[in-house]
């Protein structure tokens, strides 16, 4: 089964027929959000909004572990992610539409992993190729499909926030080989390998990154609402084709 996690500025899939909502505990904790089973021409899939509802949880304070967790006990095998960047490369202007391949994680202090436990066994992951290469491929499948062009590659650097980052700090992460920044895509990627579930990310770039372009002494918060609001519709639009195209399974709700 596929699970969509959406992030800043994708809280609710338009073209989502829900059939149920549920409420899930795991060991770990509540997810973000009760989990929506719905429909998207005609199969299955499960969406949950990773900042809540309401986008009322920052990004250190988000229950990874609870929400990868829930979409395992759910019997979800794929995870299709959604998370808004900015862009540090040239390329990666806002309304970019981005497939990073790989991600450098700056975050701290959050529980990124399963096997944490004194009386749990170590267990260290093949991290190399943190995004599966299967569902990336099918990321990209539907979006040209579609007439949508997506940048097939990128170094995503994920930061703690809350706060956006200063012009110095960006020019460290390309210094690095960023070239682009989050501040979610850790530990969710490395949780999700860690029970074996397919994940891969798509990243619409709602902003230049601090220093870039016409961020270049500050960010104008309501350009990027604007920017982000009228990416999201494209986003979806991928969203419906890569359900539609790739057989995932149907399942009775």
């Amino acid at each position: 089964m596929l699970a969509i996690i959406g992030g800043t500025g994708l809280t609710q899939l338009d073209n989502l027929e829900i059939t149920r909502r549920l409420i899930v505990r795991t060991p770990y904790g509540e997810p973000s959000q009760p989990l929506i089973f719905g429909k998207i021409a005609g199969r299955e899939v499960i969406f949950l909004a990773r900042h809540g509802n309401g986008h009322t949880i920052p990004p250190h304070e988000v229950n990874y572990r609870a929400n990868i967790s829930a979409l395992h006990l759910q019997g979800v095998t794929e995870i299709a992610a959604v998370a808004t960047v900015g862009g540090i490369h040239t390329d990666l202007a806002p309304g970019v539409i981005a497939m990073p391949h790989q991600i450098i994680d700056y975050t701290h202090g959050r529980k990124n992993t399963y096997f944490d436990g004194i009386d749990l066994p170590v267990k260290h992951i093949d991290f190399t190729e943190p995004y599966c290469p299967e569902l990336r491929d099918k990321w990209e499948l539907a979006a040209k499909s579609i007439g949508e062009t997506l940048i097939n590659h990128g170094i995503y650097a994920a930061t703690q926030g809350p706060r956006l980052e200063t012009a110095a700090e960006i020019n460290r992460l390309e210094r690095d080989g960023a070239t682009m920044v989050g501040m979610t895509g850790m530990p969710e990627a490395a949780l999700a390998r860690e029970l074996g579930i397919s994940y891969a990310a798509i990243c619409p770039v709602a902003n230049h990154a601090a220093g870039r372009g016409d961020s270049l002494h500050a960010i104008q918060y309501e350009d990027l609402v604007e920017n982000l609001n009228q990416t999201m519709t494209r986003v979806r639009n991928i969203i419906a084709e890569l359900v539609k195209r790739n057989g995932f399974k149907k399942n009775e709700v």
